[in-house]
């Protein structure tokens, strides 16, 4: 002992997997587990407001701090929060087996329906140009350095008259050259930034041979749930293949602030940056394996995320972001090598993450205002990027305002007991009997249900509204005449699925406590863009374009989402659903120089409201917490259909 703390190593062995580290005496236990390679998720960031971390201490002493979510009975039973039981000598710890996130989840598109979403001649202007060199060897008469020959022959031969390269491509340029008999290809970098400067290009690879018939790119949007990948051929601008992934951050934390709570613990920022470099890495394999690549082929990379996912992705700190006045370490990275940040293709290639406009508005942003027209827009237009975290732009070509909510994980599967992205099994549509109650559902692929995916929760919560499971608070009847609604583990629930005909062996359901998130998210997004509209003294009657952006975003049905008071109530063609936005933005910069300068003027010219500094947010939030508001007023397609409802009931139609 020293000053009352205890010192010296103890020795903590892991069950079932049978690691075993040895660790500092008062270790958090989920650092231990850390250091010895063993997976504890922790969707809170480790700061015990989930309880969902816990562990069975089997031998030796872990304390327990006082905790609402492990109760003292199950603490004498040896259960500790792996995020805040602290070892305090030689322990043995069984880690009970949790359901895996199916981290690599593939998306295979025809290539054929990805298309430019705006015009460009990126022919005209490419960023990676691949030239055949045949140059002529060296002799006693000219004795010119091989650099040298290589810069006379592009200059001869394209007209480029000067290049940069980089030590490590010095170092093999000799083998190479007489390799191939002096006939290769080289591969530049057209340096032709943002800001419209020129530069040198740059050799990014020296190839034997002749291997200019292909050049590729990649896309990528680093989302907080999700990460996509489009692999580009960069000579016909077309996406050969697509493939998506759950953030393998998750299993620190299932939205940003967790994530930069987590980012605080001994080598906590390191752990994110390498889970997500992980898992661009897993699609980036599967991509080539599925398409026979080699991945140093790939010489380009455009990056869209939120501001906090693109710190967490360069490995800077993003504790000032959480923190009044929210500032980030740089709103526009610049670029790096892919051997700078461990990406496996051409280790020279340059990766390029996109600008963000403030903490909480990122380059997924400016990606989706490039990629939905909005930044050349005629019409008022609102723009909407629902995702874990709701990201909102009113304006037009002349001006944009914008500003961002926290949504919360609840509509991309996490968060809800039985949530789940948009893959085979996700139920994505639900319809309830007014009158025995009995739902009928769609699940993708036409196979046994394994959970519901955003589209298929903002269904269930229009439809249990609209019959009655669930009041405008979202709390359930609990007296309605069905087996359905019971009182499950978590408080009162809703069976969506029994378990004979569910793909995981037992109920579906959805609980009060998955209601609530989902009101939360619902009324995050409302707030929202109620309060920037009215920042520019506007009614949302003016609005004349509503677009939607976001992975689930086209498949939302507009009635139900208007009846939970997630969209505004207007007419139905003012919606038109976009997508995943961000990832469209990030290849059409990948492949045109100049809308990637665009998307820097966008940045710049974008206004950010900040809503924690507006005393209206909270009372808007508050208001939506109900469904679809309070004022049902403003939702006055819902307000017929209710009362329509209750004709029905009293005449015995329904």
């Amino acid at each position: 002992m020293q000053g009352g703390v205890p010192i010296g190593k103890c020795v903590v062995a892991f069950k079932p997997s049978g690691k075993v580290i040895e660790v500092e005496v008062g270790t958090i236990l989920m650092d231990a587990a850390n250091q010895a390679g063993v997976e504890i998720e922790v969707p809170c960031g480790g700061q015990g407001r989930c309880g969902r971390c816990k562990v069975l201490v089997e031998h030796g002493p872990v304390y327990q701090p006082p905790n609402v979510h492990i109760p003292s009975d199950e603490v004498e039973q040896g259960h500790v929060l792996a995020c805040q039981g602290v070892i305090k000598g030689d322990a043995v710890l069984f880690v009970p087996p949790r359901e895996k996130i199916e981290y690599i989840v593939s998306v295979e598109r025809a290539p054929e329906k990805i298309a430019l979403p705006v015009k460009c001649d990126w022919r005209m202007e490419p960023t990676i140009r691949k030239l055949f060199v045949a140059i002529e060897p060296p002799s006693l008469a000219d004795n010119t350095s091989d650099l040298d020959r290589l810069k006379r022959e592009l200059a001869r031969q394209y007209g480029i008259k000067d290049i940069t390269v980089s030590l490590s491509l010095l170092r093999k340029m000799a083998h190479t050259l007489r390799e191939a008999d002096w006939r290769v290809t080289a591969v530049l970098e057209m340096r032709t930034w943002a800001s419209g400067d020129q530069a040198a290009p740059r050799l990014i690879d020296l190839l034997p041979g002749d291997q200019t018939g292909s050049s590729l790119g990649i896309a990528v949007d680093i989302g907080t749930t999700t990460n996509v990948v489009y692999l580009v051929d960069l000579l016909s601008g077309k996406v050969i293949d697509t493939a998506s992934a759950y953030n393998a951050q998750i299993s620190c934390g299932e939205d940003i602030i967790s994530r930069i709570v987590y980012s605080r613990r001994d080598g906590g920022l390191q752990h994110l940056q390498s889970l997500v470099v992980k898992t661009i890495n897993g699609l980036l394999a599967k991509l080539a394996s599925r398409n026979k690549i080699d991945l140093r082929e790939i010489n380009q990379m455009t990056v869209a995320g939120n501001t906090t996912m693109i710190h967490f992705f360069l490995g800077l700190d993003p504790e000032s972001i959480r923190l009044e006045p929210y500032i980030p370490t740089v709103s526009h990275p610049l670029p790096i090598t892919a051997r700078e940040i461990g990406i496996e293709i051409n280790p020279e290639a340059t990766i390029d993450c996109l600008p963000s406009v403030g903490a909480y508005v990122g380059g997924d942003i400016t990606a989706g205002v490039l990629s939905s027209g909005l930044f050349a827009a005629d019409k008022l237009t609102l723009f909407m990027d629902i995702g874990t975290n709701g990201e909102i732009v009113l304006g037009n070509s002349d001006w944009l305002i914008s500003c961002a909510c926290s949504a919360g994980p609840a509509f991309e599967g996490s968060g809800v007991k039985h949530g789940m992205r948009a893959t085979a099994g996700a139920i994505e549509e639900i319809w309830i009997n007014s009158n025995t109650y009995e739902p009928t559902y769609r699940a993708i692929g036409d196979v046994p249900p394994r959970g519901i995916c955003g589209s298929g929760m903002i269904s269930l919560l229009a439809e249990m509204f609209i019959t009655g499971v669930i009041d405008k608070a979202g709390r359930i009847n609990c007296h309605l005449p069905t087996p359905r609604v019971r009182l499950g583990e978590h408080g009162p629930e809703y069976v969506i699925a029994w378990g004979e005909e569910a793909g995981i062996g037992h109920d579906i359901v959805i609980t009060e406590v998955d209601i609530a998130n989902l009101m939360r998210a619902k009324a995050a997004m409302y707030a929202g863009f109620s309060v920037l509209v009215r920042s520019v003294g506007i009614d949302l009657s003016d609005v004349e374009e509503v677009l939607i952006g976001g992975a689930f975003g086209k498949y939302i049905n507009v009635e139900k989402a208007i009846q939970i008071g997630l969209l505004p109530d207007m007419p139905w063609e003012k919606f038109k659903f976009l997508g995943n936005t961000s990832i469209l933005g990030a290849y059409t910069a990948l492949l045109c120089p100049d809308m990637r300068r665009e998307i820097v003027d966008i940045a710049r010219k974008m206004t950010y409201l900040e809503l924690s500094a507006d005393n209206t947010f909270y009372n808007e939030f508050t208001s939506a917490l109900f469904l679809p508001h309070t004022d049902l007023s403003k939702f006055p397609s819902v307000k017929r259909l209710l009362e329509g409802q209750k004709v029905a009931i009293s005449q015995g139609a329904v």
